[in-house]
């Protein structure tokens, strides 16, 4: 069969069914459009990171630092490892965002950073490596009086170049001049507890001299050969002169925290194109199945006349090769435009990605992904063509054989026989009569229950997700017990007594109550390859953390976090070596938990004396319940007022704002998700009706004729649409609650970021009320609106049908 009679069989299809045609392309174009724009962000978020991590070297391997360091050790330790290829001890002074106030000159412009939770880091330009970037990629040293501000601060705060500083110190105000905005590629997300400023030597010198802001330290290496990475890691943690009293972070690490948000983007679009595809195909097969049926007589003409079958099924499938072909066309033309805005705030926080190869290859593969998925599942459906037997198409007018019709019939009246009218006591007639026609059709009108089942995932699971991040329970999967203040107490020489200070106000204070205090302590345990350091967390863990496995530990036992237990490979019941100041015990592991924070490497102990007459920790976290009608904000505004060298936090706030990033894009990602299902769910239902009042007029006219008025077979008609609907989108709440959650948290645990399992805490209000509501009258709507014509019908024209 030739070319060109292929191309004018569609080209009449296309005019013939265009509606039904029209809804099928918007499907597939949105499908190509997300999975090529899922593809393009992942690509361009890589790339825009790796462009960064190019310019700027930042560190393989880092360990920041509290309190007094030996400097010789540090320098002994690179001198006795050649696999260092740089290496530099980064000098930071942190100040609370409240000592730095800003000013726009010849305005009225004026605020502080007082709003940002996380530690505000003054420090100079490095000679090596971790480079702080201008926003053309170069390497800017400021002078003094000159200050380049992080990119974040710019976006948050409006800050614009020319704009004064002012930063607070014990002997008074250190004026600046903001110069420009600087690209920090080890600590741009918000999942990143700090941020730096960029000054002269002088001006460090000034901030460091005049008082009132926390000294701290990063080592940061560099490796010839990243392959190297593991065991430089690993001997420094086992060296114990060396400084440890902070977080260490590795090069993945930063890479995976910097691509996480955008990422999570990326993943729910190309989540929800795999749900579209999905929603395409079953409308293909229902499509090319009625198409099959309204045309069998044609195609058993046509196999009568000796045309073969491969030509036959070649004739229906050129036309989808073209619908396929265009959409994925107009779906890539889409998702570069789109992809461009999704990723302009990544550009300027981190770089803009070059354009290479891959840059074309990736979405492109993601299309011909779908154009091939699609043809292939297309031929499948018209393998139907092959079974379709001359006479039976001729004569009888159906493309199944007599054995098939028969047991079609036999299934049929089995399913009529148990939902016939006589059956039901309640609803009226109409009612019953639509449900048993769905119950003996039931083959026919699965493709709605099964379109509102992807659809109601396609909704819930992203809005789900972003209300897990966002809720105060997810406060246990970050280490932390669940409390309105937090205090934590490292930036001070004495550390034990400000600890004593903090807790006796809190204790005496009427309007905190459940406060409680944890020592951070750190300890050394054997792994693989020599010591690795120990953060343990003293203190009552009762209620604080949620136990994946074991329980939570007594006197001589430690639980561990997921990170930990893999690091160290024990689990509930094994014995694990401590080691402090050179003293060796054995403790037993109790439970594994997990926990986000500090990497990740967390362990708790119980505490055998009071943590308030400990000593010698490297640092305590006090939080604390407020009182009914007592704000947190204030009260940990007035504390940190009150205790300057402590960070004291509203807890929810510091929560927010550690997860902004995320949450950020997600909130972005679900929205979407929620307009592209309804209005899917919309635009299938109006599809398939479509395609069921044409095929279904004789059956009108029959119930015409034996007195059914229109009205109430219009009523039909929406009822059984409204039952559909409602079954699946029932099915869609089941199975996001079952299925969807495994999966959610297998791609979140996936990111090794400490997290085991997610339990999804959806809100109830949205996700079983509303959106049930929402996807439901979408089908009513397209009910009502494609039904309304049949009001005014002929129906003696139903029965010539």
């Amino acid at each position: 069969m030739s070319r060109s009679l292929a191309a004018r069989y569609a080209a009449g299809d296309l005019r013939k069914n265009a509606g039904v045609d029209v809804a099928l392309a918007v499907v597939l174009v949105l499908s190509a459009f997300l999975m090529a724009t899922g593809a393009m962000v992942v690509e361009r978020v890589f790339g825009s990171i790796d462009r960064l991590f190019e310019q700027a070297k930042p560190p393989h391997f880092l360990q920041m630092h509290v309190g007094e360091y030996d400097r010789a050790a540090l320098e002994s330790f690179a001198s006795e490892h050649p696999e260092i290829d740089a290496w530099v001890v980064e000098e930071m002074i942190g100040f609370d965002g409240a000592a730095v106030a800003w000013q726009r000159p010849g305005t009225q412009e004026a605020g502080d950073l007082a709003d940002s939770l996380v530690d505000n880091l003054f420090v100079t330009q490095n000679a090596e490596l971790d480079f702080l970037l201008d926003e053309s990629g170069a390497v800017p040293r400021p002078s003094e009086g000159e200050v380049y501000v992080p990119v974040a601060y710019q976006q948050r705060f409006d800050l614009r170049v020319g704009d004064e500083l002012e930063v607070t110190t014990d002997d008074g105000a250190v004026p600046l001049r903001v110069e420009g905005f600087v690209r920090d590629s080890q600590m741009a997300s918000s999942l990143s507890p700090a941020t730096r400023f960029l000054v002269s030597e002088a001006d460090h010198a000034a901030l460091e001299a005049g008082g009132g802001g926390a000294p701290e330290i990063i080592a940061e290496y560099r490796v010839t050969h990243q392959a190297d990475l593991g065991g430089l890691q690993r001997a420094y943690q086992a060296d114990p002169a060396l400084p440890k009293n902070g977080e260490e972070v590795t090069y993945p690490m930063i890479r995976l925290i910097n691509a996480l948000s955008d990422g999570l983007v990326a993943v729910a679009l190309m989540f929800a194109s795999g749900v579209l595809v999905a929603i395409a195909l079953l409308n293909l097969r229902f499509v090319i199945r009625g198409a099959l049926e309204d045309e069998v007589r044609e195609i058993g003409a046509m196999k009568a006349i000796g045309i073969r079958d491969a030509e036959i099924s070649g004739l229906y499938l050129a036309k989808y090769r073209v619908m396929t072909a265009l959409a994925c066309v107009v779906g890539g033309g889409l998702a570069v435009a789109a992809t461009t805005l999704l990723t302009r705030r990544m550009e300027v926080s981190y770089a803009a990605a070059p354009w290479e190869l891959t840059t074309v290859l990736v979405p492109l593969g993601a299309l011909a992904l779908v154009y091939v998925v699609v043809v292939a599942i297309c031929r499948g459906i018209l393998r139907a063509v092959r079974k379709v037997e001359v006479v039976d198409a001729l004569v009888h007018g159906s493309i199944l054989g007599e054995r098939q019709t028969a047991r079609r019939a036999r299934r049929q009246a089995r399913r009529l026989r148990r939902g016939g009218l006589a059956a039901g006591r309640t609803g009226t007639v109409d009612v019953r009569l639509a449900l048993a026609d769905l119950r003996s059709d039931a083959g026919q009108w699965a493709l709605v229950p099964v379109v509102f089942l992807l659809a109601t995932l396609l909704v819930v699971l992203p809005t789900s997700l972003l209300n897990t991040l966002e809720s105060p329970r997810f406060l246990t999967n970050m280490g932390m017990p669940r409390s309105d203040v937090l205090a934590d107490l490292r930036f001070t020489d004495d550390v034990d007594g400000q600890r004593d200070d903090v807790l006796s106000d809190m204790a005496g204070d009427d309007r905190l109550t459940d406060v409680r205090a944890f020592a951070e302590v750190l300890y050394e345990s054997p792994s693989e390859d020599g010591w690795a350091t120990l953060r343990v967390d003293v203190g009552d863990h009762a209620g604080t953390i949620e136990l994946l496995d074991g329980e939570l530990p007594a006197a001589g036992q430690v639980a561990l976090s997921t990170l930990n237990a893999q690091k160290f490979g024990v689990g509930p019941g094994d014995e694990l070596t401590l080691r402090q100041d050179g003293a060796t015990t054995t403790a037993v592991v109790s439970g594994v938990y997990q926990d986000i924070t500090s990497g990740g490497d967390t362990a708790k102990m119980p505490a055998t004396t009071p943590v308030a007459d400990l000593t010698g920790a490297a640092g305590y976290a006090i939080h604390a319940s407020t009182a009914p009608g007592a704000d947190p904000a204030a009260v940990a505004a007035e504390y940190a007022e009150r205790y300057p060298d402590a960070a004291v936090v509203p807890t929810e706030e510091y929560t927010r704002q550690t997860m902004a990033t995320m949450t950020g894009a997600l909130r972005n990602a679900a929205a979407a998700s929620l307009a592209f299902g309804v209005g899917v769910a919309l635009l299938i239902t109006s599809l398939f009706l479509k395609l069921r009042l044409t095929r279904e007029r004789r059956t009108r006219g029959i119930l015409s004729a034996v007195g059914f008025s229109r009205r109430e077979i219009v009523a039909q008609v929406r009822a059984k649409t409204l039952a559909a609907a409602a079954l699946g989108t029932a099915l869609g709440l089941l199975v996001a609650a079952t299925a969807g959650e495994l999966v959610v948290g297998g791609v979140m645990a996936s990111a090794n970021l400490g997290l085991a399992r997610l339990d999804l805490v959806p809100d109830p209000w949205l996700v079983y009320l509303a959106y049930p509501l929402l996807l439901v009258s979408a089908a009513g709507l397209a009910a009502v609106a494609l039904t309304a014509r049949l009001r005014r019908a002929d129906t003696s024209a139903w029965l010539r049908s």
